[in-house]
């Protein structure tokens, strides 16, 4: 137990250490840091004693995780996501799958155009591209800070129209927020290489493609999830099949719900401790 809120509030440090002096060294992702000294970990909250909510403390002493982020999902692949200090983010955002307030950052991939748009309002402060516009096959990279989120991408592959594969041209985009590590799959083509893995480290949360085919069979994806080890997964891009299909993947290792809301709030106290598989209204 020590051990892991070692390993946390040191990632934690980094992580706002990093925030402070970006100019100075490189973002340091907490997701990657923790999986590679823990793998099988069951990641547990610390509370900070009273009178230091949220702040990092020197030696041993705990660090807060307990802010809440909401993840709403708004249609197809794309969900916005809440951050404690108020920063929005919109995944795979084409345009019109929107909510009122205006994301401050938003993430694409150009598989089709239903995951992103060529003419993004002005307003967007920040568009990520999952794609390379400038060196078309080569690697997009992406490493910010936007308030209190740390976003980063690991590139893929898809197919291309001819049949072929077109590299690099989807990303995996994680969002690093009050100490959970966010995934979003985006419209992923084929099964990860221990390599992937490895970049993107842990992830507490990921969102899915479950169309059983448009992006990779259900058989697929489910082996995908299943090494991911996700604590809350998050179906998204059906088309087709019953969410039913996508379901019956998985044994007695995951629970799954059907839910009445359109989003979820939680934080790193509220993780289920067994794998849930949460269907938010409508996927």
């Amino acid at each position: 137990m020590m051990l892991r809120l070692v390993l946390s509030a040191l990632a934690f440090t980094m992580m706002v250490a990093g925030a402070v002096a970006q100019d100075a060294r490189p973002q340091v992702s907490q997701c990657q840091l923790i999986a590679e000294k823990l793998p099988d970990v069951t990641f547990a909250s610390f509370k900070s004693p009273a009178g230091t909510p949220g702040k990092v403390l020197s030696g041993l002493q705990r660090v807060q995780f307990q802010e809440d982020v909401t993840i709403t999902y708004l249609g197809h692949s794309t969900f916005q996501v809440d951050t404690p200090g108020g920063i929005s983010i919109a995944t795979d955002f084409n345009g019109w799958l929107r909510s009122p307030r205006l994301p401050d950052v938003v993430t694409m991939n150009k598989a089709h155009s239903s995951h992103y748009t060529r003419s993004p309002d002005p307003g967007i402060a920040n568009v990520l591209h999952g794609w390379n516009d400038t060196a078309p096959g080569e690697k997009a990279e992406h490493r910010l800070v936007v308030g209190d989120a740390y976003i980063r991408n690991v590139p893929t592959d898809i197919r291309s129209y001819d049949g072929g594969f077109e590299p690099n041209g989807n990303s995996i985009f994680i969002f690093e927020v009050a100490g959970l590590c966010i995934g979003h799959l985006g419209h992923l083509h084929h099964e990860l290489t221990d390599a992937h893995y490895a970049e993107i480290g842990r992830l507490d949360i990921v969102m899915v493609p479950v169309d059983g085919g448009l992006t990779m069979g259900a058989d697929s994806m489910s082996r995908t999830i299943k090494r991911l080890r996700s604590a809350l997964v998050l179906p998204m891009h059906r088309r087709g099949p019953p969410i039913e299909t996508f379901l019956s993947m998985f044994g007695a290792d995951f629970d799954a719900e059907i839910s009445q809301n359109r989003g979820v709030t939680v934080s790193m106290r509220t993780l289920p401790k067994k794998p849930l598989i949460l269907v938010l209204q409508g996927v």
